[in-house]
């Protein structure tokens, strides 16, 4: 049996979640019984949907349990099987969880999943060719569902979902345009990710001045804005949307400490008749194949590059995730634990 470590939530964060709230545990790995899997996991994934989770509060899900270990999506290989569908060495993808093993019921439909990583690098399927990338294709196709031409703006343009988003919009013959921190991470989204504009909020550090650089970068308006973040820069870009535009919210993550988060001018929603739709990507797995398909391919083709920020080791999960929720990450944020 391995030894397996593993970060748990130990208590719950008042306010802004500190390091103190995990604590990291060892446990050995159970014998197997039949159906399941030993998974060796070679990367966590952290993403800020995991701070709500943290909180005892109603949410879409339910809370993190005290003393467990934390959820997580997980990408690794099969070191033992009692399934017959799988066989060591297999290449996985599940939600595995802050520990370096996982023991999964393979029979349990959407536990695990085999993936192909002669094209797709293995760490890719917790990102662009995973649950942020399926996010970001479902806000987009589905909520914003944009026409030829159409300005779409996403907000967090340089993380996980974001970077995945100018892709999506460019193929569908769209204006995209991001908002993320730092002249940087701008740079790399209209080099590198294909993003017809970016703007910098360090910069354009209020609504006035946010308000401005989008009219700059946007002068038809809005049609389509993907939320991940809200607060004050969801009040700038409510000033630019057209009539009947849409709105994919997807994330709020300057609230996840538990403060409110007012909106300075509700009336333009019903002004511009916009479409507001909150959604979660979990619940709509019927789209997953044909999302994951273009976002390998866009991958594959090299029209998609996505960028991830590594910390190395089960240890340094903590501070890794409270720094993403701080954006300073650059890209997909994961734990290399191989």
């Amino acid at each position: 049996m391995a030894s397996n470590q593993q970060i748990v939530l130990d208590n719950r964060p008042q306010g802004e979640a500190v390091a103190g709230n995990f604590k990291l545990v060892a446990t050995d790995t159970p014998a197997l019984q039949d159906g399941q899997v030993l998974v060796r996991h070679h990367f966590l994934s952290l993403d800020p949907y995991m701070r709500g989770r943290m909180n005892e509060s109603k949410s879409y899900a339910a809370s993190q349990g005290l003393g467990e270990v934390m959820i997580g999506g997980t990408v690794g290989e099969v070191a033992e099987s009692l399934n017959p569908k799988y066989a060591v060495g297999d290449k996985v993808v599940g939600m595995g969880g802050w520990q370096e093993y996982s023991v999964v019921d393979a029979n349990t439909p959407g536990a695990l999943r085999k993936v192909d990583t002669t094209h797709v690098p293995l760490s890719h399927y917790l990102g662009a060719v995973g649950m942020p990338g399926v996010t970001a294709w479902y806000g987009l196709v589905k909520i914003i569902a944009p026409k030829e031409g159409d300005t779409v703006v996403v907000s967090a343009a340089t993380g996980a979902v974001g970077s995945a988003f100018a892709a999506l919009a460019k193929a569908r013959g769209c204006r995209a345009v991001g908002i993320a921190g730092g002249a940087e991470k701008c740079r790399y989204a209209v080099e590198e990710l294909g993003f017809d504009a970016c703007i910098d909020y360090k910069e354009h550090s209020d609504v006035k001045a946010m308000s401005k650089a989008l009219k700059e970068a946007c002068p038809k308006g809005i049609d389509g804005y993907f939320e991940n973040v809200g607060g004050w820069i969801m009040d700038a870009v409510m000033l630019r949307m057209n009539a009947f535009s849409r709105v994919a919210l997807c994330g709020m993550i300057a609230g996840y400490d538990g403060q409110p988060l007012p909106m300075a001018n509700p009336a333009l929603m019903l002004i511009n008749r916009m479409k507001i739709e909150g959604f979660i990507v979990s619940e709509h797995m019927e789209v997953w194949p044909d999302a994951l398909k273009e976002l390998g391919t866009l991958v594959g083709t090299g029209k998609l590059r996505p960028r991830e920020t590594v910390a190395e080791g089960i240890a340094a999960a903590p501070e890794a995730f409270l720094g993403l929720l701080k954006g300073k990450n650059f890209g997909k944020q994961l734990v290399k634990l191989i």
